[in-house]
């Protein structure tokens, strides 16, 4: 089955497997800043935009993202400067092991896109699907709200 869909501002047209899930897909295709976690849409090690909004890739058929927009954490940066979030994670420590970080970072900048001062309560809702296991969750709030 073929679809198109628009991956990291690039126009891609895939030649899918039946039952393939965007996280496959995306790891297949040298994107490696999704991760495996739990694969069943607990921890957010998977976490992309789509059409905007962050999404567990590991529950999302490759079916489902026809005509859509996609978007991974390799997007944010030219590998000169850093995108905000990321800046912001570094410099606020936020970034430990790196698992979770590239998930938080998308959860994060979907809702700055939605809300552009989001409080500590909208920040907390937004990583909540992001679990960390070495971070304690201030300091990524705290890079969110800076």
């Amino acid at each position: 089955m073929k679809i198109q869909f628009t991956l990291n501002n690039k126009k891609i047209e895939a030649d899918i497997k039946i039952g393939q899930t965007l996280l496959e897909y995306l790891r297949e295709n040298g994107i490696y800043s999704v991760k495996y976690g739990c694969d069943n849409g607990e921890c957010g090690a998977c976490t992309v935009l789509v059409n905007g909004k962050a999404q567990n890739s590991c529950l999302m058929l490759m079916h489902t993202v026809n005509n859509c927009k996609i978007e991974t954490v390799e997007s944010f940066s030219d590998h000169k400067t850093l995108h905000p979030l990321q800046k912001s994670f570094l410099d606020e420590g936020a970034v430990q092991c790196g698992y979770c970080t590239p998930g938080m970072i998308l959860s994060a900048e979907a809702l700055i896109r939605e809300k552009t001062n989001p409080d500590e309560a909208e920040i907390k809702d937004a990583l909540a699907g992001n679990l960390c296991r070495c971070t304690g969750y201030v300091k990524p709030i705290k890079a969110v709200q800076k």
